[in-house]
């Protein structure tokens, strides 16, 4: 490894978790592991295989561009981009055997121009506005339209759940299978149909359909509240001290001195800061484990360092372990624990990890 500061991702973890939610679901259900956002900054390249292995039926991303870094390494397996790809664009698509979210018929017109230019058919998802509106429609007439063309396999169909109580996911359910029951009355028929993300699909086993989209369940973050998996967290973001300073009673430490020793003590400089991702506002709540023992950041956290208060931790020396992330045991943060006081949600504390720290795949 070319850096001291590092994402170490436990692919035997990663492989339980994916076993355990195909369990969960049954045979019945296809599973597509979201992987945008590098892999929930896992590395999404790193981890595919592990989860073709376990069942994968689709590799699911936002982007062309994370499309394409899969089709890199993976010439053949079916990915999924969840989001919107341009119109300039769609040739790409076509070419690389993508998998595509159409949401409009002046979309599906032109991706079935460019099928019939390639000579292939090419594959979508139509997505459904059931009331999130982000993407997706909602009108009848136009979704028969998409689903007309013949130079296209409409494969599935999905809408997304905004989750605000079981009221209002109801009626968003409601909506979608009364959209695909019209169109199924008109002989248009869907490999896929699927709602559930990575909450639903615990907490509400009746929206499973038969395939589901699990995001974050798959890496161990934990969401749910009424259902459960076993699923355990699979990141590990672990340092090295790069240096050992004694600091007198009154010193200052960092940018602007807003922090300075309460009396003559250690600090160590760690090589890690808010360019490899780590929150900013961290400061004054955040803390690193060295030798079982929490060391708090002290003073500004700086985009490539920041300092910690060794006091307490024994025998310790230049080049010692710490752990950022951990799973909670011997005094580690969990990632829970670093959203709660980053004042955010899980999924932003893994996915703002940059490509900086390389990643470290243990089986």
């Amino acid at each position: 490894m070319l850096r001291d500061t590092v994402v170490q991702v436990n692919l035997g973890v990663l492989a339980d978790n994916m076993k355990k939610i195909c369990e969960m679901v049954g045979k019945g259900v296809a599973v597509m592991p979201v992987i945008k956002a590098d892999g929930y900054g896992h590395g999404a390249v790193g981890i595919a295989p592990t989860l073709m292995e376990q069942g994968a039926a689709y590799l699911a991303v936002a982007t062309l561009t994370e499309a394409l870094e899969l089709r890199t390494q993976y010439k053949d397996y079916p990915v999924f981009i969840l989001g919107h790809t341009p119109d300039r664009l769609l040739p790409i698509v076509v070419e690389q055997n993508i998998t595509q979210t159409i949401f409009s018929s002046a979309q599906a017109r032109i991706l079935a121009e460019e099928s019939k230019k390639a000579g292939k058919k090419a594959k979508i998802h139509i997505k459904v506005d059931t009331g999130f509106h982000r993407l997706g429609i909602d009108d009848l007439q136009e979704l028969k339209e998409i689903c007309s063309f013949k130079e296209i396999e409409t494969e599935g169909i999905f809408s997304h759940l905004a989750l605000v109580n079981e009221e209002e996911n109801e009626k968003q359910v409601k909506k979608f299978l009364g959209i695909v029951d019209e169109l199924e009355k008109q002989g248009i028929h869907f490999k896929y149909k699927h709602i559930a993300d990575s909450i639903a699909a615990v907490d509400y086993p009746e929206y499973r359909m038969n395939m589901i989209r699990p995001g974050a369940l798959v890496f161990g973050l934990r969401s749910f509240e009424k259902g459960f998996v076993d699923v355990e967290q699979a990141m590990t973001f672990v340092t090295r001290i790069s240096q050992i300073r004694q600091v007198r009673k009154g010193e200052g430490v960092g940018y602007d001195y807003l922090w300075k020793a309460p009396e003559n003590m250690a600090i160590g400089t760690l090589p890690f800061g808010y360019a490899d991702g780590y929150p900013r506002n961290m400061r004054g709540k955040g803390y690193v484990t060295i030798k079982g023992v929490k060391c708090p950041i002290i003073g500004v956290i700086c985009m490539d360092q920041c300092m910690v208060d060794l006091s307490g931790v024994p025998g310790v020396k230049e080049g010692d372990p710490a752990i950022i992330y951990g799973d909670g045991s011997e005094s580690t943060m969990t990632i829970e624990e670093a959203a709660e006081l980053a004042g955010t949600n899980k999924n932003e504390i893994v996915a703002r990890i940059s490509a900086r720290p390389p990643r470290e795949y243990i089986k």
